[in-house]
C-alpha cells in the first residue's frame, strides 16, 4: 500500500482514535495485512526470558488474539472436552453441556483473566481445527465473535451479550469439510463474512453483510463456484481493497477471487485460473492479501496470482499481472508494500516484488517445521511461528538474514499479533505476552 492508501484503509477499520501501533483489532491486525507500525519489540526469546506474563488457557485454538488498550481477547474450547485433542475426525460427538467455546478477555498488564463468557458449545475437531478457530473482531468498545458453527455475537469490554445470530439455522446447514473457520472482518459498523463451502452439503456459498449494532442483515448474495467436491470450501477470510474513492470486499476461494460492492454485495469482478486442472481437492485456507491496487491470491500453494482490484467482470487474463508456483497453502503472506513476504507449511521463505513478481530473494530454509500460522511484520522483522512454537525472526528487507530462533516448545497453530512494544503468542497451553525486559 502507498502511505496515504495504508492510512485510510487504517482510519476505516480502527476506530475511536485508539493508537493503530498500540492495538490489533482484528486477524491480521489494524492494517489487514498483518503488518503494524509498533516498535521496539523483541527479537529473542524463550518460555521465561522477555516474558512480562503467561496466561494458563482452557484449551487450544487457532484463532489469533486481538488487542485494545489494555485488553486482550482469544478464544478457547472448553478444557478437558470429550473432543479436546488434534487430528481427530469432524461431525460427530461431544457432550454439548461440557463442550463449551469461550470468549476469554484477559488484562495486558497483568495477564490475569477478567471474564470468560460462553460463545456456543459443541466443541468439534478437523484436523488442525475446532470450533474455536475464527478470530475476534473489535472497535475498542464493542468485539465480535463467531464460532465453527457459525454462531456470531457481540459482547461490550464488559462480557455482556449484546446480541447473537446462528447462520446455519438462517441459511443452512454448513458443508465445509473441517468447520467454518472465516474471521468477521469490521468496517464502518458493518460485519462482513463469507461461508464458501461443497465438501457435505449442496447448499450455496454466500456472502453476508451484518449491522454490528444489532446483528441485522443488510445483505446476502450468492458466491457461485463450478468447483467440486472439496474445492469449494475455503477457510480464508475476506479482505477490503482501496479503489477510487471507495472500498470492495475481496473474497478468495473455491478456484476464483471475487470483488463485491460493500453497499449491494454485488460482484463487480471475477479472476480464475486459482485451480487450472480442474482438481476436486483444492479448498482455500491462505487469505488473499491486498497492498495498494493488487491483489495477491493463493490457492493450494500453486499458482498464487497477483490480480489488479479495478477490473470489472472477468479480470482471468486482463487484470492478472504476475503468477508463481510458490505460494503458501496455509499460512498468508504480508508485506511492506514493495517487497511480498512469503512463509509456506514446509518452513521456506521467499521474498517477491509485488509489482511484477521478481525475486528479491529466492527460496530459504527458516527453522524446520510445519507452518500454520500467518507471519507478523513489524519493527522491520518478520516474526514466523512453526506448530512446535518455534519463531523465526527474519530481518525485512533486500537480503534473506535470520535474525534469531525462539523456542516454546508447544503446539502453536494461531498467528502471532504485535502491539505497543509487545508480542502475543497463543499456544495450546498459555497465552503469552513478550517484550524485551
Amino acid at each position: 500500500m502507498t502511505g496515504m492508501d495504508r492510512l485510510l484503509l487504517l482510519f476505516a477499520i480502527v476506530a475511536n482514535g485508539a493508537v493503530a501501533s498500540d492495538s490489533w483489532p482484528q486477524w491480521r491486525g489494524p492494517n489487514g495485512d498483518g503488518t503494524t507500525s509498533a516498535t521496539g519489540l523483541p527479537v529473542s526469546w524463550s518460555t521465561t526470558e522477555n516474558v512480562v506474563w503467561r496466561t494458563k488457557l482452557p484449551s487450544w485454538a487457532a484463532a489469533t488474539p486481538i488487542i485494545w488498550g489494555d485488553t486482550v481477547f482469544v478464544t478457547s474450547a472448553e478444557e478437558g472436552s470429550s473432543l479436546n485433542r488434534p487430528n481427530s475426525r469432524l461431525f460427530e460427538g461431544g457432550d454439548a453441556n461440557r463442550d463449551q467455546l469461550y470468549l476469554i478477555a484477559v488484562d495486558r498488564k497483568t495477564g490475569k483473566v477478567r471474564w470468560q463468557q460462553s460463545i456456543g458449545h459443541g466443541n468439534r475437531i478437523g484436523n488442525k481445527q475446532n470450533m474455536a478457530s475464527p478470530s475476534p473482531v473489535t472497535d475498542g468498545e464493542r468485539v465480535w465473535v463467531a464460532n465453527g458453527h457459525g454462531e456470531l455475537r457481540a459482547f461490550d469490554f464488559s462480557g455482556r451479550l449484546i446480541w447473537m445470530r446462528d447462520m446455519q439455522k438462517d441459511y443452512g446447514k454448513f458443508g465445509v469439510q473441517f468447520g467454518y473457520a472465516s474471521s468477521p472482518l469490521l468496517h464502518e459498523g458493518v460485519l462482513y463474512l463469507q461461508n464458501l463451502q461443497g465438501m457435505y452439503t449442496d447448499d450455496p456459498s454466500y456472502v453476508l453483510a451484518i449491522d454490528a449494532s444489532d446483528g441485522r442483515t443488510i445483505w446476502k448474495v450468492d458466491r457461485p463456484t463450478d468447483g467440486e467436491h472439496e474445492t469449494p470450501d475455503s477457510y480464508s477470510t475476506a479482505s477490503l481493497a482501496k479503489v477510487g474513492d471507495g472500498f470492495i470486499l475481496i473474497v478468495a476461494g473455491a478456484g476464483y477471487v471475487t470483488g463485491h460492492d460493500l453497499e449491494t454485495g454485488e460482484e463487480i469482478w471475477r479472476g480464475g485460473g486459482l485451480n487450472p486442472n480442474n482438481a476436486r481437492n483444492y479448498r482455500t485456507i491462505s487469505s488473499a492479501l491486498v497492498v495498494d491496487d493488487i491483489v495477491l491470491v493463493p490457492s493450494r500453494r500453486r499458482p498464487f496470482i497477483a490480480f489488479r482490484t479495478d477490473g470489472k467482470g472477468d479480470v482471468t487474463e486482463s487484470k492478472k499481472l504476475w503468477s508463481t508456483d510458490y505460494g503458501p497453502d496455509v499460512p498468508t503472506p504480508t508485506s511492506d508494500g514493495e517487497r511480498l513476504y512469503i512463509i509456506d507449511d514446509r518452513g521456506i521463505a521467499l521474498s517477491l516484488k509485488v509489482r511484477d513478481g521478481s525475486t528479491v530473494w529466492d527460496r530459504s530454509r527458516i527453522e524446520p517445521g510445519t507452518y500454520s500460522a500467518s507471519p507478523l511484520l513489524a519493527d522491520g522483522k518478520i516474526y514466523a511461528i512453526s506448530e512446535e512454537g518455534t519463531t523465526t525472526v527474519l530481518k525485512a528487507g533486500d537480503v534473506f538474514e535470520i535474525l534469531a530462533v525462539n523456542r516454546l516448545d508447544d503446539y502453536t497453530l494461531a498467528s502471532p499479533a504485535a502491539a505497543g512494544n509487545q508480542i502475543f503468542i497463543r499456544t495450546a497451553e498459555y497465552l503469552y505476552c513478550i517484550g524485551s525486559n
